[in-house]
């Protein structure tokens, strides 16, 4: 049995974090060895408190073939799983104060990719949306790979956005062979066939808890040079997400909103505090040192009847079915329905949860 198996089964201790770990394993460094000890021989080491040494030695008396059932449950659920010593490991998240000795993942994991994390709310307006799908988007086409975490909202459609560019890595404070929300089961499926890549610290089977999740939140933020804000209320778990990254010395960028939103409050309050305003994904990707790639229009994409469609709608204001059969020739509007959603799949326009829709680029 290889010893990450050991690490990462001492891991699942509560009361043993990596940063402990990391000093336990600075006085014994083979996890294998460590499993074998006493509570007496825990609390010689020194590094942990008698709680803490009492409760790891009942962790692994408590289950001593638990190394063998992560290792087995990763096997049955194709799970990968890398320590800080794998040269799979991403380069980036190594550096900052507390990451993770293990990580499981599905699909491809590029130790060196250029990253960038997109976090916001889960209720968006339709102008968050927009932004998130488009920042996504054209940096995903870029080269960068968009990190985010599947949660309801800005980051399911950061997500969205980056599979029609590129790739993307999905963080997940759960076992990365559950679907947290569910009805991202089929997004994480796509990510996985993209080339991108579902992590997470916790193994197979974990299920997700409140307490996982601004553990997660220093994923995304030491995976990435940097973190968009795209819409946050004043009280936000994305905030938390920036505050890692500014604690770490990547960059925060937050996307302007209107004064009269209550989603716009948290970037506000991110740009007062330093965090770079932005418009567009190019200046980010000029941060970075990178080019934009040229994209095709989205009218170049249109049938006639398409672009019939596309004349009425606008970025801005969704409008549904029946408004924009008033404004079509009665011609076009027998197939409406299929011509929506041939521009759905085409990615020119959105269907909100209204099943309204609106253009999805702003020229």
């Amino acid at each position: 049995m290889e010893d990450r198996w050991y690490l990462a089964a001492l891991l699942r201790c509560p009361q043993v974090g990596s940063v402990r770990m990391q000093r336990l394993q600075s006085v014994c460094p083979a996890a294998k060895d460590i499993w074998s000890m006493t509570a007496a021989e825990l609390r010689a080491t020194g590094v942990l408190t008698d709680a803490a040494a009492d409760a790891l030695a009942r962790h692994i008396q408590g289950d001593p073939n638990l190394p063998e059932r992560i290792a087995e449950d990763c096997r049955r659920a194709d799970v990968s799983m890398v320590t800080m010593e794998n040269e799979c490991y991403p380069l980036v998240l190594r550096e900052i104060f507390d990451p993770p000795l293990v990580l499981y993942y599905r699909g491809t994991l590029l130790p060196d990719a250029r990253r960038i994390g997109i976090v916001g709310a889960r209720k968006f307006s339709g102008y968050g949306e927009a932004a998130a799908l488009e920042f996504a988007e054209h940096l995903a086409a870029a080269g960068v790979t968009v990190v985010s975490g599947a949660a309801r909202g800005i980051d399911t459609r950061a997500h969205r956005g980056a599979l029609r560019g590129g790739r993307t890595v999905a963080v997940l404070g759960c076992g990365v062979d559950i679907a947290y929300p569910p009805e991202n089961r089929r997004l994480l499926t796509e990510i996985v066939a993209a080339d991108g890549a579902v992590l997470s610290e916790y193994a197979p089977g974990t299920q997700p808890l409140p307490m996982f999740f601004p553990a997660r939140n220093r994923i995304i933020s030491g995976l990435a040079e940097g973190v968009l804000v795209v819409e946050a209320a004043r009280r936000s778990g994305s905030l938390i997400t920036a505050e890692m990254a500014l604690s770490e010395g990547r960059e925060v960028y937050a996307i302007p909103g209107s004064i009269y939103s209550p989603q716009s409050g948290g970037c506000h309050n991110l740009i007062r505090a330093g965090a770079r305003l932005v418009e567009s994904p190019r200046e980010i990707l000029e941060e970075m040192h990178l080019v934009a790639q040229p994209r095709r229009s989205a009218r170049a994409q249109l049938t006639p009847d398409e672009a019939h469609v596309y004349q009425v709608l606008s970025f801005d204001h969704a409008l549904t079915m029946d408004e924009i059969i008033d404004s079509l020739p009665v011609s076009t509007t027998t197939s409406l329905p299929l011509l929506l959603l041939q521009m759905q799949l085409k990615g020119v326009i959105i269907e909100n949860e209204m099943h309204a829709y609106r253009r999805a680029e702003r020229n």
